[in-house]
C-alpha cells in the first residue's frame, strides 16, 4: 500500500482542483479520464500521472480512490476498487481531507458558484492573504494555480459548495455565502423543499452566513439563521440590506465604497459584494478588497473570450440553467456586443424536460440568431419525447431573430459560424462539450477571412 490517491474522472473541473490540493498535501496522485480536457493536460503538465482511458489495474495499491457522482458503478476502476477493499471517497471527501485545519469560505447557490469563488479568491490575494482554493473553473491572474486548484500559504481557502448532490453538507466553513436558490438537481433532492432545507442545514453548519436577500428564497434562510444565533451579513439591491448594492457603489454602515467589477452585469456586482463581505470577514482590508474586482481577471468559461476572426468575437459560457442563460443575455447587452449569435447545448435530460419553457424564453432575445444543439445528456439516459425541440417549442423569437436545431454539435458550429457577420459575437453556451465549439467556429470564421 502506498500513500497514492487515485482520482477516476480527473479531467473535470471540479475533480482536478481536488487533485491538485490532495497533491500539494504531499500525497502521489494518479489519475484517468476519457477525454483529453484542459484541466487534465494542466495536471499532466505539472508532473501528474494521469492517463487516458479507464483501467481496472492502475487501482492496484492505492490507499484511497476518489470518485464524483458522474462516475457509475459499473466504471472498471471502481469496481476493481470495490472488489479489493480500497476506500471510496466522494470528491467532496477528498477536499475536505486535502483542506483538513483550514478555515473555510464555502460559496453555495444555484448560480454564480464559480464566479463568485474565484471572486473571493482574488480579493484575498490582492488584500496580501495567499487563500488557497477548490473552484471549478481555471481561475485567471494568480500564478500557481492549476486548474482550479490552489494550495496558498495562508490558512484560508475558498471553495465552490455543491448542493447537485448533496455534498455541500460535509463542508463546515468559517463563512457560508448564500447566492440564490432556484428548483434544479431535484434528481438528488426530490423536492423543493428537500432542497430548501438542504441549503438551510448547510447554512447552520457555518458560523457566518453572506445572504442575498434579493432572492426571497435565501432571504427566508437568513431569518431563520438569524433567528437560530448564526451571525448573518446580508447584501443586495434591496434597501434593508446590510450591504446595499448600487450602479457603482456598495453602501454598507453609512460608507458608500467605491464597487467596478470589471465582468459585466448586475449578477456580477451582487457577486463582487458577496465576495468582498467574505473577504472582509477573513481579515482583508475592505478598501483593499473591493478594488480588486476592477482587476479580476474572471475564470475559465465565464464570459471567456475564446478570440476573434473575420470581425467576429467568440465568447465562451457555461451558463446551463434558464436563469444563468437569461442574466448571460442581459450582460451581453450590457457589454454593448450588438448582434449575437447564440449556440447552446442543454444539459441534462431531466433539466431540459423541467425547464424548456424557461429556456425557451431566455433565448427568445432581438436582434439574434440561435442554434439548438441536441442535448448533452451526461451522466443521464436520454427521456423519451425529451430533446432540444423541446425548448425550441416554446421560444417566440422578436421579428429578425431566427432559431435553428442542429443534428450534432458540429453541424450547430458550422451553423453559427455561417450565422456571424463582421461586428458580431458568438457565444457558445452550456455545462457540456459546447466549448469545443469556441475553436470549431473560430477555425471556420478563419477561413472565411482568408477567402475573403
Amino acid at each position: 500500500m502506498t500513500d497514492r490517491i487515485h482520482f477516476i474522472g480527473v479531467g473535470g473541473s471540479g475533480m482536478s482542483a481536488v487533485a491538485r490540493l490532495i497533491a500539494a498535501r504531499g500525497f502521489d496522485v494518479s489519475g484517468t479520464n476519457l477525454t483529453e480536457t484542459a484541466y487534465f493536460s494542466a495536471l499532466r503538465d505539472a508532473g501528474m500521472d494521469v492517463r487516458l482511458g479507464h483501467d481496472a489495474a492502475i487501482v492496484d495499491g492505492a490507499a484511497a480512490v476518489v470518485v464524483s457522482t458522474a462516475v457509475r458503478e459499473t466504471n472498471v476502476e471502481l469496481a476493481r476498487a470495490r472488489e479489493l477493499g480500497i476506500p471510496v471517497w466522494h470528491r467532496s471527501e477528498g477536499l475536505v481531507r486535502a483542506l483538513e485545519g483550514q478555515r473555510l469560505v464555502a460559496v453555495a447557490g444555484s448560480h454564480g458558484k464559480t464566479t463568485t469563488s474565484a471572486m473571493v479568491a482574488h480579493s484575498l490575494h490582492r488584500s496580501g492573504i495567499d487563500a488557497g482554493f477548490a473552484v471549478g473553473a481555471r481561475v485567471f491572474g494568480i500564478e500557481g494555480a492549476v486548474a482550479g486548484g490552489y494550495a496558498g500559504t495562508a490558512d484560508i481557502s475558498v471553495l465552490e459548495a455543491d448542493e447537485s448532490d448533496g455534498s455541500f453538507l460535509r463542508y463546515r466553513p468559517e463563512v457560508a455565502i448564500l447566492l440564490n436558490i432556484e428548483p434544479d438537481h431535484l434528481d438528488h433532492h426530490g423536492t423543493v423543499e428537500n432542497l430548501h432545507r438542504a441549503f438551510a442545514d448547510f447554512a447552520a453548519q457555518s458560523r457566518t452566513v453572506v445572504a442575498c436577500i434579493d432572492d426571497e428564497v435565501v432571504r427566508g434562510l437568513a431569518d431563520r439563521a438569524r433567528a437560530a444565533g448564526t451571525r448573518v451579513l446580508t447584501y443586495g439591491a434591496a434597501p434593508d440590506a446590510d450591504a446595499v448594492v448600487g450602479p457603482d457603489t456598495v453602501t454598507r454602515d453609512g460608507r458608500a465604497y467605491p464597487l467596478a467589477v470589471s465582468a459585466p452585469g448586475q449578477h456580477n456586482r451582487l457577486n463582487a459584494t458577496a465576495a468582498w463581505l467574505a473577504a472582509v470577514e477573513m481579515g482583508a482590508d475592505p478598501e483593499e478588497a473591493i478594488a480588486a474586482f476592477a482587476t479580476f481577471a474572471g475564470t475559465g468559461r465565464r464570459y471567456q473570450r475564446r478570440g476573434e476572426a473575420a470581425g467576429v468575437t467568440v465568447i465562451d459560457d457555461y451558463a446551463h440553467h434558464p436563469t444563468e442563460v437569461a442574466a448571460l443575455m442581459r450582460a451581453a447587452r450590457d457589454a454593448g456586443v450588438g448582434r449575437i449569435v447564440v449556440l447552446f447545448q442543454p444539459a441534462l435530460f431531466t433539466r431540459t424536460k423541467e425547464h424548456a419553457e424557461s429556456f425557451g424564453r431566455a433565448l427568445s432575445v432581438p436582434d439574434a440568431a440561435v442554434v439548438l444543439a441536441p442535448v448533452f445528456g451526461d451522466r443521464e439516459d436520454p427521456i423519451p419525447g425529451v430533446s432540444s425541440a423541446s425548448i425550441a417549442e416554446h421560444a417566440r423569437m422578436p421579428e429578425g431573430s431566427t432559431l435553428t436545431l442542429a443534428a450534432d454539435l458540429e453541424e450547430a458550429a458550422r451553423l453559427a459560424a455561417d450565422a456571424a457577420r463582421p461586428g458580431d459575437t458568438v457565444f457558445t453556451v452550456g455545462s457540456g462539450t459546447v466549448t469545443l465549439a469556441a475553436d470549431w467556429i473560430l477555425a471556420r470564421l478563419a477561413e472565411r477571412g482568408t477567402d475573403g
